[in-house]
């Protein structure tokens, strides 16, 4: 593997998730593959469980770790080709990224959307960019438009506590007081949508997401609908596909609390963290047996250390 940006990039998600949960029961089997070898985390954004749990992968594999907050510690990025720089960029992508490869075996690259021009976003100028000149394995760390160590982990989740072969699996939108992207929800839609699952999802009108992260999925308005006999909930927020990164009027009603659990098969309630208590998910919900998120982000090590194990076999 030298590339992972999406389940695309997977050959047999089934097997990345187990590979994933044997590596948390022996975390130092592959110790000795990355010794002597370098991971780059850049952020372009902030991170808390991406960055600490992709390092602590890393580091489990025996690599180094070397972390650059490129917005707060980094020259300003020109990614434009051709570009006359006489205006507050100072170094243009082609050389950040082919320089960075020259210092690191692989790089991890997050950025998020600007949730303002969606052909720009949707195009992942950014990303590519560093994949196309780096000279490096690249794996991301969030995308404009995709979070797939995030769907990985969910996935991870999802195998490891099911109860039943074939769970029903739910996306719910959920409120929130700003437009957020859409890259947790297209990844994770497009995971389950590959997944040996029951796949829902549920969000109010207007809120639809690009059909191409969709296929397989049963879609629907009604919250209630969907949640009935439901085994995980993965709560989220989304801003709207069309009309681009906006936020449509009501809906406050749609925060999932104890009383909408009662119709689930006693589901277990997933979220990707940062949550908004009592805005996206209830006190109720994340302080009781059902929550999970703490559980599912803990195995934000394990799904990283996955695929830096195939990038590090690849080398």
């Amino acid at each position: 593997m030298k590339l992972f940006t999406s389940v695309h990039d997977v050959t047999d998600i089934n097997s990345l998730a187990a590979e994933a949960l044997a590596l948390k029961q022996n975390p130092y089997a592959y110790k000795h593959l990355g010794e002597n070898k370098t991971l780059g985390l850049v952020f372009l954004n902030p991170s808390l469980r991406t960055r600490m749990s992709t390092q602590k992968a890393a580091m489990n594999l025996g690599m180094n770790v070397m972390v650059l907050n490129i917005d707060k510690e980094g020259w300003a990025l020109e990614l434009r080709d051709g570009a006359i720089m006489n205006g507050t960029t100072v170094e243009h992508v082609r050389e950040a990224a082919a320089v960075m490869g020259q210092y690191v075996d692989i790089i991890g690259v997050r950025s998020f959307p600007g949730l303002k021009d969606r052909e720009e976003d949707y195009s992942e100028t950014i990303f590519n960019k560093f994949v196309d000149f780096c000279g490096v394995p690249v794996v991301s760390l969030e995308s404009a438009t995709r979070h797939p160590l995030q769907s990985l982990a969910d996935l991870v989740t999802i195998t490891e506590l099911k109860t039943r072969r074939r769970p029903k699996v739910v996306l719910t939108w959920a409120p929130h007081i700003k437009p957020l992207p859409q890259a947790v929800p297209n990844s994770f839609a497009e995971w389950m949508c590959k997944a040996d699952v029951e796949f829902t999802i549920a969000h109010p009108e207007g809120y639809e997401l690009n059909a191409d992260f969709t296929n397989g999925a049963t879609i629907t308005h009604n919250q209630d609908e969907a949640l009935a006999d439901a085994d995980f909930i993965y709560v989220k927020n989304w801003s709207a596909y069309e009309p681009y990164g906006k936020v449509l009027p009501g809906n406050e009603d749609w925060m999932l609390t104890n009383e909408k659990l009662k119709g689930t098969n006693d589901a277990k309630v997933m979220h990707c963290l940062p949550v908004r208590r009592n805005l996206e998910l209830s006190d109720e919900i994340l302080d009781g047996p059902n929550s999970v998120v703490v559980h599912e982000a803990g195995n934000r090590v394990w799904a990283a250390q996955a695929v830096l194990k195939h990038m590090l076999e690849a080398l």
